[in-house]
């Protein structure tokens, strides 16, 4: 059984969907961050830099309990120990796999993670970061875009690295700057919406 941390940021939603997408039995835990609950000794042993997501997993590698965090390191895990394809096997499409996961966790989402705060959550105006931002966004999704121009997701078949860069084009392609200009990632983001476990990831939860 698996403990999955979890709190509505687009690197939490990203590893539920992971989860949503392993079939892993697993029990969900909110961490409210607006209450601090990440600063909390206990979940500091999980957590280390009292981020979310975070898991524990009771049957880790040789039945040992693991503690993990962060959100590329939980998907590339879940995918492993699921077998279900989401992180390939087969050594070529690992190394594609890889490119794409760790430009959706370290560039993608660090990135989008400012203009969320300079544009959306900034109670000031703060002109040039605000401009500097919605233009590195604009940029990245022009790379996605014309990548996937020629394929149909990211590693070819859909993976754990179109789960890592799907969060934010939700939230801040599809809800701020818009997909007109940007018809392929508009048809890789609908049909990644339309999967069962990405509806279940967002939609209503329950802690247990």
């Amino acid at each position: 059984m698996i403990d999955f941390y979890f709190w509505t940021t687009d690197n939490g939603y990203k590893a539920r969907m992971g989860m949503e997408e392993s079939g892993l039995p697993h029990r969900l835990k909110i961490i409210n961050i607006r209450n601090r609950d990440q600063f909390a000794p206990d979940y500091l042993k999980i957590s280390p830099g009292h981020k979310i997501p975070a898991l524990v997993d009771h049957d880790g590698p040789g039945g040992q309990r693991i503690t993990l965090c962060e959100s590329g390191a939980i998907l590339k895990y879940v995918s492993e120990k699921s077998g279900n394809g989401l992180y390939p096997t087969d050594p070529i499409a690992r190394i594609k796999c890889d490119q794409w996961l760790f430009y959706g966790s370290a560039t993608f989402t660090t990135l989008a993670q400012q203009f969320g705060h300079w544009v959306k959550r900034n109670p000031e105006a703060v002109p040039q970061p605000q401009k500097h931002y919605t233009e590195v966004l604009k940029d990245m999704l022009t790379t996605l875009d014309r990548h996937l121009a020629d394929n149909e997701y990211f590693t070819g078949a859909y993976s754990a690295a179109d789960i890592s860069m799907y969060a934010d084009v939700h939230l801040h392609g599809v809800q701020d700057i818009g997909l007109g200009d940007y018809p392929n990632v508009r048809r890789w983001h609908d049909a990644i919406e339309q999967r069962p476990a990405t509806q279940r990831a967002w939609g209503p939860y329950e802690a247990s």
